[in-house]
């Protein structure tokens, strides 16, 4: 027994967004766990990170405060599930809920359960979140290279802890806000004291008003979900920038009047730009979105050939009033001594 809340971070990676994805838990270096996924997206990651660390400490009896860098599962389980739940698992407007297997598994484990959500702003340092997101994301480049990845030791302290089961698992700014309070009634049952008898008179009204017709707030709350599961433009350029210098650029997304500026301050050769380097070690220092269509990243690169710092700006255009796929407009690299 821990005797004290448990206080891990959870997080999710993919490479590509759909792609080979990963997701992981951290607590500390004798008390972590990960897996993935050939094929999935950083939300999927996200949310299966928070669930296989629920079934993890399930039978130790301790408060839970989880860090999570993704408002998306934040949201989903603090606040939007209930309403899910209530409409059969659809979104007010119909369509199907996102990821709702594992949305079920999530309120399943949920029940009974004492758990504190609290944001933290991902890649900024925050130690435990950096190793979460370190293990997420080696899982996934492991299944890229077609290879098991290191599922980690599990609960160390808690040997005697259910198994963590796999049915839900798919087949295929300030340092941190408010924290999120959740217990099982964030996911829509709560019931009164066991063995008192006492009805919720909460939910009783609940169940005698019924479920309203969907109105402006739950529209709006439904954008909002839509918005929080699709990844940011600069989330999606931190992707595909980490995906250029660990495996390469492909032609296809280097824009035609790129400027690419070598480590010598000379015009680079568009062939360097293919060639990655897995074994790089990356910190994010800057990542800057100036509009929908145009995102700056600054990223420290320790590789096989040294340091340097890799600004690069990613730009889409419009075309008949739709985006186009992101291209790298210009790269330049430093070399530091």
């Amino acid at each position: 027994m821990f005797g004290m809340t448990i206080i891990a971070a959870a997080d999710g990676s993919a490479l590509g967004n759909p792609g080979p994805a990963g997701w992981a838990w951290y607590i500390d270096d004798s008390n972590w766990r990960s897996g993935g996924w050939p094929h999935g997206t950083n939300n999927m990651g996200e949310l299966q990170a928070v669930l296989d660390l629920l079934e993890s400490t399930q039978e130790l009896g301790e408060p839970l405060r989880v860090l999570c860098d993704s408002q998306y599962v934040i949201n989903s389980i603090t606040k939007w599930m209930k309403g899910w739940k209530k409409k059969g698992w659809k979104k007010s407007d119909g369509k199907p809920v996102l990821n709702v297997e594992l949305m079920k598994a999530l309120d399943a484990a949920m029940q009974g359960r004492d758990v504190t959500f609290e944001w933290v702003k991902g890649h900024a340092g925050h130690e435990l979140n950096e190793a979460a997101d370190a293990r997420a994301n080696a899982a996934a480049k492991a299944f890229q290279a077609g290879r098991a990845p290191e599922e980690g030791p599990g609960l160390a302290l808690g040997s005697d802890a259910a198994a963590p089961s796999a049915a839900a698992a798919p087949a295929g700014p300030a340092a941190s806000a408010e924290p999120a309070a959740a217990t099982g009634a964030a996911a829509g049952d709560q019931a009164g004291p066991a063995g008192s008898g006492a009805a919720d008179p909460r939910a009783e009204a609940e169940e005698q008003v019924g479920d309203p017709d969907p109105d402006l707030l739950s529209s709006l709350e439904d954008q909002s979900e839509d918005l929080a599961a699709a990844p940011s433009p600069a989330q999606e350029v931190f992707g595909l920038e980490r995906g250029r210098i660990r495996e390469g650029l492909p032609s296809a997304t280097l824009h035609p009047e790129a400027v690419l500026i070598d480590s010598d301050g000379r015009p680079g050769d568009p062939a360097s730009v293919s060639r990655g380097d897995d074994s790089a070690d990356l910190h994010l220092v800057d990542l800057l979105a100036l509009s929908g269509r145009a995102v700056q990243t600054t990223i420290h690169v320790l590789g096989s050939t040294g340091s340097a710092v890799h600004t690069a700006l990613w730009t889409r255009e419009d075309s008949r009033s739709e985006l186009g796929q992101w291209l790298l407009r210009h790269l330049q690299v430093t070399l530091e001594s």
